[in-house]
C-alpha cells in the first residue's frame, strides 16, 4: 500500500497529580496516498487529541506515550522540535482545528492573517501570488483579503482556515469537524469543496467528525473510535453494509433513513467508560449486547486483508 500517513501503536494520555486520562490508546492505521480516512465516534472518543497528537500539537498536561508516526517514510516523532516546524509543520502536514473559524482575529484583516501565516512559516515567494492561487482554490478571491472575520458568513470564514491550511501546499490536511455549527447547504459546500481539493490537487484528507453521513460524502475509508481505541478500520462500504463490532452496528442503526420506515430509532444503553479508571477487558464490555466473559480480558485486533475489529466476536 503506497500510504503517505502510517499511525503505529499510538498512545496519548493526559497526566495530572492524581489520575491519569487513557486519551488515545493503541492507535495503528494508515492513509493512503490521494485518499481520505474518516475517524468516526461520539463525543470524548479520542478523535480530536489524536489528530492533535499526529501534527504533535498536543500541550500539557498531555503527552504521546508510545508508539510513531511515519509521515512520507520519516517517523516525525524522532526528529526534533525546530526541524519538525521547519521542514513538515503546515508545509507537509496541516491541520483544520475544531472551531477554528472563530479563532480568527476579529480585529485584523483577513489579508494581515493570511500575510503572517507566510511571514512566520518563512515563505521565499511571491506573497500575492501565493494567496490569490490559494484563495481560488477554496473559490474566494482577493475581495476577502480587505474584510474582517464579522463581515463574513460563516461558510466564507470556513474557506478562509481552510485557505490557511492550504498555502503552504501540505500533501496531508486533517480536517476537525470542519462541518460543525454550519448548515446544511454550507456543509454541502465544503464537503464539495474538499472532495474537489482531494480529486484535484492529489490531497490526502484525515477527516474527523461524529457525524457518519458527513464522513461517508469525504472518506473512501473510515476507522470508529469508542474510548480512545479504534474498534473497527476498513472501506467505508464495507464499514456501512456489513458492520462487525458492536459499537460501529449500533452507531449505524441509530442513524435516521429516510428510505426505510422505522418506528424508532436505536439507542445506546450506559454510557462511557470512566477514561481514569479503566478497567481490563473490552471498553465497550458494558454496553454490549454480546458481551461474554472472555470479554473481561482485553480483545485481540482481528485482521481479514484490509479490514480490522477489535473484538473477541471474530477470533
Amino acid at each position: 500500500m503506497n500510504s503517505i500517513l502510517s499511525v503505529s501503536g499510538l498512545s496519548v494520555f493526559y497526566f495530572s497529580d492524581r489520575e491519569v486520562v487513557r486519551a488515545v490508546e493503541d492507535v495503528s492505521f494508515e492513509l493512503p496516498r490521494n485518499n481520505s480516512v474518516g475517524l468516526a465516534g461520539e463525543s470524548g472518543c479520542g478523535k480530536s487529541t489524536l489528530g492533535t497528537a499526529i501534527i504533535r500539537s498536543i500541550q500539557n498536561p498531555g503527552k504521546i506515550v508510545s508508539g510513531s508516526v511515519v509521515l512520507n517514510g520519516i517517523d516525525i516523532f524522532s526528529i526534533s522540535d525546530s526541524e519538525f516546524d521547519k521542514t513538515i509543520r503546515w508545509k507537509k502536514i496541516a491541520m483544520i482545528f475544531q472551531g477554528a473559524m472563530n479563532s480568527l482575529n476579529p480585529v485584523f484583516t483577513i489579508g494581515k492573517q493570511i500575510n503572517e501565516i507566510l511571514f512566520e512559516h518563512g515563505f521565499k515567494g511571491n506573497f500575492s501570488k501565493c494567496i490569490s492561487e490559494t484563495l481560488s482554490q477554496v473559490l474566494l478571491d482577493d475581495s476577502v483579503l480587505s474584510k474582517y472575520p464579522h463581515e463574513l458568513s460563516g461558510g466564507q470564514k470556513q474557506r478562509i482556515v481552510i485557505a490557511m491550511a492550504l498555502l503552504l501546499r501540505p500533501e496531508l490536511l486533517i480536517a476537525d469537524e470542519p462541518t460543525t455549527s454550519l448548515d446544511v447547504l454550507v456543509q454541502a459546500q465544503i464537503i464539495n469543496l474538499l472532495k474537489r481539493l482531494k480529486k484535484q490537487h492529489g490531497l490526502s484528507i484525515l477527516f474527523i467528525s461524529h457525524d457518519l453521513g458527513v464522513i461517508s460524502e469525504v472518506a473512501e475509508l473510515i476507522g470508529i473510535m469508542y474510548a480512545g481505541q479504534i474498534v473497527e478500520f476498513g472501506d467505508s462500504h464495507s464499514i456501512y453494509i456489513n458492520p462487525k463490532h458492536p459499537y460501529t452496528q449500533k452507531l449505524i442503526a441509530s442513524v435516521p433513513r429516510l428510505s426505510e420506515n422505522a418506528i424508532q430509532l436505536e439507542f445506546l444503553k450506559g454510557k462511557p467508560p470512566n477514561m481514569t479508571n479503566l478497567q481490563p477487558g473490552c471498553r465497550f464490555f458494558e454496553r454490549c449486547p454480546f458481551a461474554m466473559e472472555i470479554c473481561k480480558t482485553d480483545p485481540p485486533v482481528v485482521r481479514d486483508g484490509g479490514r480490522s475489529v477489535r473484538c473477541w466476536l471474530y477470533k
